[in-house]
């Protein structure tokens, strides 16, 4: 592994800083990128946040489809723009591992894991996402295994009941912010019901987790906090399990250790929650604010299930992956990729190369081979759960209240962006006014089928099941989703 020495102000990973260059003329690309040490841009501040897709085509423009960047605390990496080439580094583990220990900055005094917001993102964990080979395929198993028990169906019903409750929270006052009291909040009710927590937990829970994608001072706390509690949900299932991931986890064949199982937990969590609630967000606005493609979803032209495939394309939920570590000195997009370096995978900028989409206005929504989810051996395990939120949500959502619209100029609204993410902070919308349709019993999920079994069904009651099973009495659904909204 090649070390380089530890200067804050270089700008190509892998590579000493020469002499300072001249400066490039006015209107030249590389003036336009060239916001950090060595020429090299910075994926945070004010152009990372106000425009971040208009600076990847800035870096395209100066650099091809691989770009040397910096990180908070000017921190190196290789941003990759092109689409094959996101597709290739992916593809190779062998070349390009997913184990962060292999990068050369923990050595080279480039980062203090102590007080460094990116550790939460970058930072070696037992998971599946920071292994490569036998040991990732060992993790990634018990992981897909807990997703894979809850039937779509039974799924669909939970989220069903779900979104209805949280509609009924607004649906009488005739105007809502949809981020706030629905986007971000269907999303969190579902992901904390598969991972076995319990309600009174979930919501400053999700909130440190949206936090750690900020990499502000607080993101080493907020991932504390997560990890507390996630740790106090492991130790509760090994006690009573039950019908749902943590307890999955620990059941699988591959003998998880308690801590891998929290940091899973974590990921699923992290991973799910944040991409979902943009993704929603991201659907909700073009319904408000685009009438072509509100039209296409009324008129038969475009599924509900499409149109999501269509914003999966345009407005990735997560637009920079971290990362990848280079095994060995590697070629890649032109660019001369040394040993130990950091790749990012530019999933925005990616989808939108015109490699592949020469114009982008062209509907690819019956099309799945975006790179929202990443790919390779490392694509996202969970993402059809991801995509049953936010279609079931948005379905009820739409038949609920078929008459939403925007009920401010659509310049006026905003984004907070973080170098891995985008997120719509308010969509507020007006409506007729509608009666709420409560119901106080949620709809279980059904338990996961007896491999085992072979032969008829039990009947409930019988002396295969003892005594049918009454359900425990639950609060009223608008006192748990109150509290759950911190209401």
């Amino acid at each position: 592994m090649t070390v380089p020495p530890a200067e804050p102000a270089m700008g190509i990973p892998g590579q000493a800083a020469g002499p300072p260059g001249p400066t490039p003329p006015p209107g030249c690309p590389a003036h336009a990128v060239g916001a950090g040490p060595g020429g090299a841009t910075r994926l945070y501040g004010t152009a990372a946040a106000t425009d971040p897709m208009g600076l990847y085509e800035e870096l395209r423009a100066a650099h091809g489809p691989v770009a040397p960047v910096l990180l908070d605390g000017d921190v190196r990496a290789w941003l990759v723009l092109g689409y094959l080439e996101n597709r290739d580094v992916a593809s190779r583990p062998t070349q390009f591992s997913r184990d962060p220990r292999v990068w050369h900055g923990w050595t080279s005094g480039e980062i203090d894991p102590a007080t460094s917001p990116l550790v939460p993102m970058i930072g070696w964990r037992p998971d599946c996402v920071c292994a490569d080979g036998e040991e990732h395929q060992r993790l990634r198993g018990a992981v897909t295994a807990g997703l894979n028990q809850f039937d779509h169906r039974g799924l669909r019903r939970q989220i069903t009941r779900f979104a209805h409750e949280l509609i009924d929270t607004f649906c009488e006052d005739g105007e809502a912010e949809l981020v706030e009291r629905f986007a971000e909040h269907l999303p969190m009710l579902t992901l904390t019901h598969l991972l076995g927590m319990s309600e009174e937990s979930s919501p400053g829970l999700v909130h440190a987790a949206r936090d750690l994608f900020k990499a502000t001072e607080t993101s080493l706390a907020s991932n504390e906090h997560v990890l507390e509690s996630l740790a106090r949900l492991v130790a509760e299932k090994r006690v009573q399990p039950g019908h749902d991931i943590a307890s999955a986890l620990m059941a699988h064949s591959a003998g998880l250790t308690d801590e891998e199982v929290q940091h899973h937990l974590r990921l699923i969590l992290l991973a799910g929650y944040e991409t979902t609630a943009n993704l929603m967000s991201n659907v909700l606005r073009m319904v408000v604010t685009d009438p072509r493609f509100r039209g296409s979803l009324a008129g038969g032209q475009m599924t509900l299930p499409e149109a999501v495939e269509q914003v999966l394309w345009d407005e990735p939920p997560l637009m920079v992956c971290p990362g990848r570590w280079a095994n060995g000195d590697a070629t890649v997009g032109g660019q001369q990729i040394k040993a130990g370096d950091m790749l990012l995978l530019g999933l925005a900028a990616g989808n939108v190369d015109k490699t592949i989409r020469p114009d982008p206005s062209t509907p690819v929504h019956h099309n799945r081979a975006h790179l929202s989810f990443s790919a390779g051996t490392h694509e996202c395990p969970g993402q059809d759960v991801g995509r049953i939120i936010a279609d079931t949500g948005i379905d009820i959502l739409l038949t609920r209240l078929p008459d939403i619209a925007l009920s401010v100029p659509e310049t006026s609204l905003s984004w907070r962006s973080s170098t891995w993410a985008r997120h719509l902070t308010a969509l507020p919308v007006n409506f007729a006014p509608r009666v709420p349709q409560a119901h106080d019993q949620p709809t279980p999920l059904p338990p996961p089928p007896s491999m085992s079994h072979t032969g008829p069904e039990p009947v409930p009651g019988s002396e295969e099941t003892g005594p049918a099973r009454v359900p425990a009495p639950r609060s009223a659904w608008r006192g748990r989703v109150r509290r759950l909204l911190g209401r």
